[in-house]
């Protein structure tokens, strides 16, 4: 059952923010990271978007290692990019874990609720 903010009392509805504010992530955590691990990936690793921060490691060594044969060039200027465009998708993903975590924090407590309810 799909339940909203709406059919929270106050006192669940504070409970909804303490557990968002305990659980989500930093932005300014994120964008130290990205300032300065951006290459590696960090920022995503920490957003737990492990996939495409491997896949952003590796294209810092592949360009890396090719820099030195000249050909990597490419893969600085595609990374260099990537990491520019994160920089604006970070407020989005920790909107995104914001709204899962109350979602999630609604749900155990309704279900808690009908739980007592049925006894």
């Amino acid at each position: 059952m799909n339940y909203s903010r709406t059919d929270l009392s106050t006192e669940e509805m504070l409970l909804v923010n303490s557990e968002v504010e305990k659980k989500k992530r930093s932005l300014v955590v994120a964008y130290l990271l990205w300032f300065f691990l951006s290459g590696f990936g960090a920022h995503r690793f920490y957003f737990k978007k492990t996939g495409s921060a491997i896949a952003m490691l590796a294209l810092t060594i592949l360009s890396t290692a090719l820099t030195v044969i000249l050909i990597g060039v490419f893969g600085f200027v595609i990374l260099g990019i990537w990491v520019l465009v994160d920089a604006f998708l970070m407020p989005g993903w920790q909107q995104r874990e914001v709204e899962a975590i109350e979602r999630e924090t609604i749900e155990s407590l309704k279900t808690r609720s009908e739980r007592q309810a049925a006894f």
